[in-house]
């Protein structure tokens, strides 16, 4: 598993917002000068993020961004998950589900599945909220 740098810009979307949270729309301008993100790709990165329900937008002159949850409630694997296609360590995993044709015989699939199980539960225990208070 390798995380695109859509996912890691994305956790840094989501911790800006979440660091300088007062209630307020952030503009996206704001967000890419912090981050040092372009505004293309920070477009995107938003889109995807507000279609998973992970952020409320607003247009106009005070048109931004915000969470659209609290950042205790935000997982960074929810974050990854609307970003990368998988999170599995290997191809033949996807989600959950086994895509394989030699999954029968396959001797370490088993290994994998736990691996797989593991990332996606740890990912899913560590909160936006998490990173900022340094607990992980």
């Amino acid at each position: 598993m390798m995380i695109s740098s859509k996912g890691r810009y994305a956790l840094r979307v989501m911790i800006d917002l979440a660091q300088n949270n007062n209630g307020e729309l952030i503009p996206l301008k704001e967000i890419a000068n912090r981050q040092n993100i372009s505004m293309k790709y920070l477009e995107m990165i938003v889109s995807l993020l507000h279609k998973g329900g992970l952020l409320v937008s607003g247009r106009g002159k005070k048109g931004g961004y915000r969470l659209a949850k609290d950042p205790s409630e935000c997982s960074i694997g929810a974050i990854l998950k609307l970003t990368e296609r998988t999170l599995s360590p290997v191809n033949c995993i996807e989600g959950g589900m086994v895509n394989c044709e030699k999954a029968g015989g396959c001797i370490t699939l088993p290994m994998w599945q736990k691996l797989d199980g593991m990332i996606d539960e740890y990912l899913e225990n560590v909160s936006l909220e998490d990173l900022l208070k340094g607990k992980v």
